[in-house]
């Protein structure tokens, strides 16, 4: 929290008692005006008042370093301030306690630890942690066990100790009130290890996504400038706690609740000399908590995010169901048989049942002999280092509130009524009836395929019947056809300065096209057609037409039309940059698809190996989804400058996934960018780039965002990026993983793989 308070240091600053040093000893007590300041000289213990009238003295620590307002961290007697005229003094006594008093007798703050010996010092370090530290090294104390509002890097924050929760951020009161305010945040008290929420007084306001209970874990965030935050989430049993680290071991970033109880990520920019969020809670309306009402939740894939209901369900209202919610399309009753309907991506509902050590089966069956389980969640923690459960399974009765949706949630399953006609034995009409309608159609269309094929024989019988007699002897034949214009062998001369080489365009199948300029202006394609080129004996003005047809299908428009003796002619308009269709229409995987589909399955695979998506180069399957992992790969290489399989590649690694992967999970992603790319691009943008790069690349087509999202994860550098999974080529270097690889490359094979070189 940035303020205008000044520290009543600079107040005296022509005080000759004034201290710098970081250390506070039996012997040198802090006093008013007196600071301490950490040996880096980022951070500043002493006394500030919230008031220009310093009617109340606090003890702090503040950033030293940066300019313009304090921007305080840590409070030590935030609820009990010492009230002028009385003055303040820290000082350590003789055994060893850390003690705040003032001159009227009053001790407002104290640590006392019941030390034996003394000789204890007060030390201010660099990360901003005040310490009490004995002779021997041993720290009785510290101030990051003890937060006020703000975690820094480096601090272990400590969730929970013995499934209790441990720690808590209370906000301010209020922007010039350090006391204690209505808002906090901590683990939540039924499953302190499980969720993390934020508090308005005893009621939550805003709940993260429940953790998939992995003993470590962690996510990537990139500030508003070039640092990198990491997040790591420990559970070692007893105890979960979570730290953040910066890449560049810079201090200056944050994370804070501010008294209107919000939780925000806050980094120091040096360009504007002020703190900006790069990621807060609650950020849109609908992640308030239970805002969508029962039955519903925030779906935060859209570009602005809002209210769904769940599959199955339907508004309340019909129109606004941010506090109704939703009911059940059908409900749902004891005896009655149901199922469950999967929902992917989702931020699971609150006031959830753990129930431990079960399977995925087992954690199912919970659920569907239960007549009032509404809904179950399972995550597989086997190989995720997972403590002494290897599952986590959830369950819910009664209603789903403060649900959400989006690009990194897990899968659930929802309870849902079978439809009445599910159950319904079908009549001899119903099942009758749809067979008779699909021989008819069988034979409608046998009908219309004799029809054609016989229309087709007579009509080239009769074309070249017209071929034999000479029917294009003359270009006067098309003189009528008005659709397809005439235009004199003169001419064309002219315009072709009579068929220069050097204005020839190039060879194709129908013959040459030469470039030629008609009336001093209009620039035009020629393409001279043998006698017997294009559709052989199909008759000339038909043959016009159809390519007439097909320019104008490939967006180039024909102007015009000659023949000359048995030399034929066709005159259209000169694109020197190709025909947009070129472009279009070998694009990726856009002749795979019809108009309408956004997914296929075929049965020959076509593209280059190392941009195919691994469902696609193993199964055949594609989706937009697929084009997403092709994106992922060109962005990659994009940023680090190599190929997909490159020789420059560090020994050991088959690929640039698996590359980008390992200097990811190691926190060495700056690593992976190009020189050329470093010197030209801001670092914070390049490493954003790189972590959407592995979102796309992910394993499963669920995992992966749609192009709209990452397109806003790119340009929006406020958005929460996702933590990527583990991909599917990592690992490759022992011998399970070159099985598998080999297993998959003899499945591609036999699937007649065709790889298009310089696509």
């Amino acid at each position: 929290m940035a303020m205008r308070y000044i520290p009543i240091f600079i107040l005296l600053f022509l005080s000759s008692s004034c201290k710098s040093d970081d250390q506070l000893t039996h012997t040198k007590p802090l006093t008013l005006g007196d600071t301490l300041i950490s040996n880096g000289g980022g951070f500043a213990l002493g006394f500030f008042s919230p008031s220009s009238s310093n009617t109340s003295l606090y003890l702090g620590i503040w950033y030293h370093n940066i300019p313009g307002p304090i921007t305080i961290v840590w409070v030590a007697n935030r609820d009990n301030p010492i009230l002028a005229p009385s003055s303040p003094v820290l000082a350590i006594t003789n055994s060893s306690d850390l003690v705040l008093s003032d001159s009227q007798g009053r001790t407002p703050w104290a640590v006392k630890k019941n030390s034996t010996g003394a000789g204890a010092t007060a030390v201010l370090l660099d990360e901003g942690n005040l310490v009490l530290r004995l002779p021997n090294g041993k720290i009785t104390w510290q101030s990051f066990d003890h937060p006020t509002d703000t975690v820094l890097p480096k601090m272990r924050f400590l969730v929970s100790y013995k499934a209790k929760v441990a720690m808590r951020l209370v906000a301010w009161k209020g922007p010039d009130d350090p006391s204690s305010g209505d808002f906090s945040c901590s683990g939540d008290p039924s499953s302190p290890d499980l969720q993390f929420v934020t508090w308005n007084k005893t009621e939550p306001y805003c709940r993260l996504t429940v953790r998939s209970g992995k003993s470590v874990s962690g996510g990537t965030y990139l500030t508003n400038t070039s640092s990198v935050l990491y997040q790591t989430s420990v559970n070692s049993g007893d105890e979960f706690y979570v730290t953040y680290t910066i890449s560049d071991n810079s201090t200056l970033m944050r994370l804070m609740i501010d008294y209107t109880g919000k939780l925000k990520y806050l980094s120091w920019n040096r360009h504007t000399s002020s703190w900006a969020i790069f990621g807060e809670h609650p950020y849109v309306p609908c992640e308030l908590y239970a805002s969508c009402g029962p039955f519903s939740y925030c779906d935060f894939t859209q570009i602005t995010p809002a209210c769904q209901c769940l599959d199955g369900f339907e508004p309340d209202d019909g129109v606004n169901f941010f506090s109704k919610g939703c009911y059940r399309q059908e409900a749902l009753k004891c005896g009655k048989q149901s199922h469950f309907a999967p929902l992917s991506g989702m931020k699971v509902p609150d006031n959830f049942f753990h129930i431990r050590n079960r399977s995925l089966d087992e954690c199912a069956a919970e659920c569907s002999r239960n007549c009032s389980c509404t809904a179950y969640a399972y995550s597989d923690l086997s190989s995720a280092g997972a403590m002494a459960d290897p599952s986590r399974c959830l369950v819910w009765s009664g209603e789903l509130i403060d649900a959400g949706k989006s690009t990194s949630g897990e899968n659930m399953y929802i309870r849902l009524a079978n439809s009445p006609a599910v159950n319904k034995k079908p009549t001899t009409e119903q099942i009758l009836l749809p067979i008779i309608a699909f021989l008819l159609l069988l034979a409608c269309i046998a009908l219309v395929g004799i029809y054609k094929y016989k229309a087709g024989k007579w009509r080239k019988k009769k074309n070249q019947k017209k071929l034999m007699l000479g029917y294009f002897s003359t270009s006067k034949e098309l003189e009528g056809n008005s659709t397809v214009p005439s235009v004199t062998f003169e001419d064309i001369l002219s315009a072709t300065n009579f068929f220069a080489d050097s204005n020839l365009l190039g060879r194709g199948g129908f013959g040459k096209v030469y470039k030629g300029t008609f009336e001093g202006e209009n620039v035009v394609a020629v393409k001279r057609l043998s006698q017997n080129s294009g559709q052989g004996t199909v008759e000339f003005r038909n043959e016009v037409v159809l390519i007439a047809k097909l320019q104008h299908k490939n967006l180039v428009r024909l102007l015009g039309c000659c023949i000359h003796g048995d030399e034929k002619l066709l005159i259209y308009e000169y694109l020197p940059n190709k025909s947009l269709d070129s472009y279009l229409f070998d694009f990726g995987m856009a002749r795979i698809f019809g108009a309408n589909q956004n997914q296929a399955n075929t049965n020959r695979v076509v593209g280059t190996y190392g941009y195919m998506s691994p469902e696609y180069a193993m199964r055949g399957a594609f989706s937009v989804k697929s084009d997403t992992y092709s994106f992922g790969v060109l962005l990659l290489e994009i940023v680090s400058g190599l190929k997909i399989s490159s020789p420059q590649l560090i020994a050991n690694f088959s690929s640039l996934i698996t590359y980008a992967w390992r200097l990811w999970e190691d926190e060495k992603a700056t690593e992976l960018v190009d020189c050329s790319v470093v010197a030209s691009c801001p670092l914070h943008e390049v490493l954003r780039c790189i972590h959407v790069g592995l979102l796309c690349v992910q394993d499963h087509p669920n995992d992966r965002p749609l192009m709209s999202s990452v397109m806003n994860m790119i340009e929006n550098e406020n958005a929460l990026l996702p933590t990527p999974k583990q991909p599917i080529y990592f690992a490759e270097s022992n011998y399970e993983g070159a099985e598998a690889r080999e297993s998959m490359e003899n499945s591609v094979n036999e699937m007649s793989i065709t790889t298009l070189e310089g696509r």
